[in-house]
């Protein structure tokens, strides 16, 4: 049990949350390899310093996700430890990409605008700064649990509708097809990593400090023109990246 971190009161997130997050990053991290087994609940309680019913809490959590499933008469058998693997490749999709790893997904609009294109828009989009494009906000769930934020900018003249094409799919590659956009290739990709702000926290359901991995990508259609830039935000604890040719 040694190195799981404490929990920390009185920050806005609950407890049983941040027990489910040190769990998942201690079975992540092989510190159960052993016995496959996570620890008893008086034990998981005496180290965090809460009740039983608090640990109790955070491991539904985990069966809910997959992760761990309750055994009677053995305790609390670890199911799955690796995190979702997701393939960046020429043709990246969400759904297709976690594939069978998850058995729900789900995408939520969270945020939908029509806005002028800042210098930086502008610049991925190939299109002149103040230019129309529609920004939307959307969030990714894979068994329930929240994996990505992303923030999303499209060329509005092409595109108008695309809001309300992915309330209704929930997919963009769905809402795209929807406006006429069969196919489209990823372009670019970029990779970095920070600590998530106060808000990715609240939306991806992460304790403080929590670390997250960026994308700045843009895709095109197969005339090369841009159709879609974004930014997404990956909790690091349950999503790792594949590079692919």
């Amino acid at each position: 049990m040694a190195g799981l971190k404490q929990v920390q009161r009185q920050t806005g997130v609950a407890l049983w949350r941040q027990i489910a997050d040190r769990i998942r990053e201690a079975i992540s991290s092989g510190a159960y390899d052993e016995t496959a087994m996570v620890p008893p609940e008086t034990i998981l309680a005496q180290q965090f310093g809460v009740n039983r019913h608090t640990v109790r809490s955070a491991l539904a959590a985990l069966a809910q996700e997959g992760i761990v499933r309750a055994v009677q008469g053995r305790g609390t058998l670890i199911e799955r430890k690796e995190r979702l693997n997701f393939p960046i490749t020429k043709r990246t999709r969400f759904s297709a990409g976690i594939g069978d790893q998850a058995r729900e997904m789900r995408g939520l609009l969270l945020d939908e605008a029509k806005e002028e294109a800042s210098s930086e828009i502008a610049r991925w989009l190939g299109l002149k700064s103040g230019e129309e494009v529609i920004r939307l906000e959307t969030l990714r769930h894979a068994d329930r649990r929240p994996v990505s934020k992303a923030t999303s900018w499209f060329p509005a003249i092409r595109f108008a509708g695309i809001g309300q094409a992915y309330r209704k799919h929930e997919s963009i590659t769905k809402a795209f097809a929807e406006l006429g956009l069969s196919d489209y290739i990823r372009a670019t990709t970029e990779v970095t990593a920070a600590h998530a702000s106060a808000a990715d926290m609240a939306d991806l359901e992460l304790t403080p400090g929590a670390i997250l991995l960026i994308t700045k990508a843009m895709n095109t259609d197969l005339d090369g023109v841009p159709v879609q830039y974004s930014i997404s935000r990956f909790a690091a604890d349950r999503v790792q990246f594949t590079i692919e040719n």
